[in-house]
């Protein structure tokens, strides 16, 4: 077995959070296959079960495990780390996956949205870290992967959106794990670190968020398609003939869009991510639009929030689609 996963995770034990859809799914299908056992927790009960049939039906010689947990609950965490505990002595890989989006505003928002977006974003990274270092100290390697966004360098969807819950979250889980770069290097260096920057990866983050947030289209009640109404109206657009339904209809179908037309799949991203972790690589750009945006903040970190630089990504064709 080699000193840290170049040869890849045969025979270690992973942990993901968000397991049951998108990349966390694609990253349990991944390393179970290579032969590593994957504990995973998601709220979605039925998107978990999917999970371990696809597991089951690729043929993977890990073993999986699961469980239905909230990572902005603590309780629940430790709930999760016990029983995965009574599973295998140690963890090897940590991946803080799970996330959702919403709570846009902290001015127009209603706070419980915010609150709730900000604590699965950031504090499910956090919960999980402390709860799951013991058994990574005991083992004789380990890695902590945490999903940030770009998001977590650009502050932004651009400059008719409001976004700051998850955006201050990302921000928050990108300075956590570059900070544990150097906190593991001096108390626990076979302890690495790494933090992964999406940009459009076609998961179903906005189906499962309006899930968790009650906002599901199907489910919204007249007052939250008034908010709805009333924002939309803001950014210049006449809603005056778009009936309930049809709002309905076209919410459902910009979410499926998002998942269904994504320059990268969640199969693909999972792969990019684990192919960085076999590379020990700290710092994970994935997609080409996160690579693009990246350069330019770098470039012009004062033009960032301005519109003349969201009309500049627009037209090189990053970020066409804005959720």
């Amino acid at each position: 077995m080699s000193n840290r996963f170049e040869n890849g995770f045969n025979g270690r034990v992973a942990v993901v959070t968000g397991g049951g859809t998108g990349m966390g799914r694609e990253l349990v299908r991944q390393l179970a296959a290579d032969g590593c056992d994957v504990a995973a927790c998601d709220v979605i009960a039925e998107n978990l079960a999917d999970t371990v049939a696809m597991c089951a039906a690729d043929g993977s010689r890990g073993e999986v495990f699961t469980a239905i947990a909230d990572v902005s609950d603590e309780a629940q965490v430790l709930e999760f780390r016990d029983a995965v505990a009574k599973w295998r002595p140690h963890v090897n890989l940590l991946f803080n996956n799970a996330g959702i989006g919403g709570g846009g505003s902290i001015i127009d928002n209603d706070r419980t949205e915010w609150d709730k977006t900000f604590a699965v974003c950031w504090f499910g990274v956090y919960y999980n870290t402390l709860a799951f270092l013991p058994q990574l100290l005991k083992s004789d390697v380990g890695h902590v992967v945490n999903t940030s966004s770009v998001n977590g360098f650009w502050a932004s969807l651009g400059p008719d959106i409001s976004h700051t819950a998850y955006s201050s979250a990302k921000f928050a889980v990108k300075g956590f794990t570059e900070a544990l770069i150097t906190d593991f290097a001096l108390n626990a260096p076979h302890l690495h670190a790494s933090v992964v920057m999406p940009g459009h990866i076609g998961t179903s983050i906005v189906i499962n968020s309006g899930k968790i947030l009650g906002r599901d289209p199907k489910e919204m009640t007249e007052d939250q398609l008034s908010q709805i109404r009333e924002r939309i109206a803001r950014r210049g657009l006449d809603m005056s003939d778009v009936s309930d339904e049809d709002l309905r209809v076209g919410m459902q179908a910009q979410a499926e869009a998002f998942r269904d037309v994504a320059p990268v799949s969640a199969a693909q991203a999972a792969t990019v991510i684990l192919e960085a972790v076999k590379r020990d690589e700290w710092r994970i750009l994935v997609g080409a639009d996160a690579v693009a945006l990246d350069t330019m903040i770098r470039a012009e970190p004062e033009n960032a929030y301005t519109p003349d630089f969201f009309t500049r990504l627009r037209a090189d064709g990053i970020f066409g689609f804005t959720g």
